[in-house]
């Protein structure tokens, strides 16, 4: 962890004022962890990226990233809060990333059940978005996705709010893992938590399906009712609850990685 990192708790600049229900505090927390997760395994790209989370209580109203702040420096109340229109909702200094506006109020507007939409730029995610068998059944980490998985076509940066139809067409009403061709890797969470560890495991089976194909030898295959049933325990989470969040598959891992953020013993982001 950086001496930044140290410096600057996620809980930092929280805001504990009346305007601000506990709700929303908790998911702006999760929110500004993930994006230094995803800073601390090298998921991100410089100020580019993106990772929004729906406001609770709301339809229409998203926190994300400062545009020019390093995913290793968020902070709870840096989160920039906009609408689907992209008009700020309470005051910032900061603007947003266009292109992040334009793919996330998408699929914030289109898909209700999405708490959480993640996308990112990694060179083992834009290597497997440029090939044209895109993401194959190679790997335990890619059968999660097995017929799992949406693509969408490459065209241009997304800076033409008019692309935003046809990426939710594309997305569908269940998907929660896309490929943008050409581009990069998007997950969709009903948490932050379920987001997060969607896109860490796709972007391992990205990792391990360019080093399979860096060596030239064919992949042992995967019989197809094997692929199916894999993807199937992944979705049931059975392995993975907590008895007190029996409902939640993703809280012990999420439990887990919160604590390469902050001292178990101390958890000060949370104070």
């Amino acid at each position: 962890m950086t001496s930044t990192q140290r410096s600057t708790p996620l809980h930092a600049l929280a805001s504990t004022g009346p305007a601000m229900s506990a709700a929303e505090r908790q998911v702006r927390e999760d929110l500004a962890a993930a994006y230094r997760l995803v800073a601390l395994y090298g998921m991100d790209d410089s100020i580019y990226t993106h990772i929004s989370a729906r406001v609770p209580g709301t339809d229409d109203q998203f926190l994300i990233n400062p545009f020019g702040m390093l995913f290793r420096d968020i902070t709870a109340s840096s989160l920039v809060k906009i609408d689907l229109q992209g008009r700020l909702v309470e005051p910032s200094a900061w603007d947003v990333n266009p292109a992040g506006f334009t793919i996330h109020s998408a699929v914030h507007a289109a898909r209700h059940d999405a708490v959480c939409v993640l996308h990112t730029h990694t060179v083992a995610g834009v290597a497997v978005s440029s090939l044209a068998g895109g993401l194959a059944p190679c790997n335990q980490w890619a059968l999660q996705f097995h017929q799992r998985v949406a693509y969408h076509d490459y065209e241009g940066i997304a800076l033409n709010r008019a692309e935003r139809e046809r990426l939710v067409a594309d997305l569908g009403p269940e998907h929660r893992a896309m490929i943008l061709r050409n581009h990069g890797l998007v997950t969709l969470g009903r948490s932050v938590a379920e987001a997060f560890i969607l896109m860490h495991n796709l972007e391992r089976a990205c990792r391990v399906q360019v080093a399979v194909q860096s060596t030239g030898q064919p992949t042992y295959p995967v019989p197809e009712e094997v692929c199916e049933l894999t993807a199937q325990q992944y979705a049931s989470g059975d392995t993975n609850r907590l008895a007190s969040q029996p409902t939640d598959p993703y809280a012990r891992e999420w439990r887990a990685l919160l604590q390469r953020l902050a001292p178990p013993t101390t958890a000060a982001y949370r104070d």
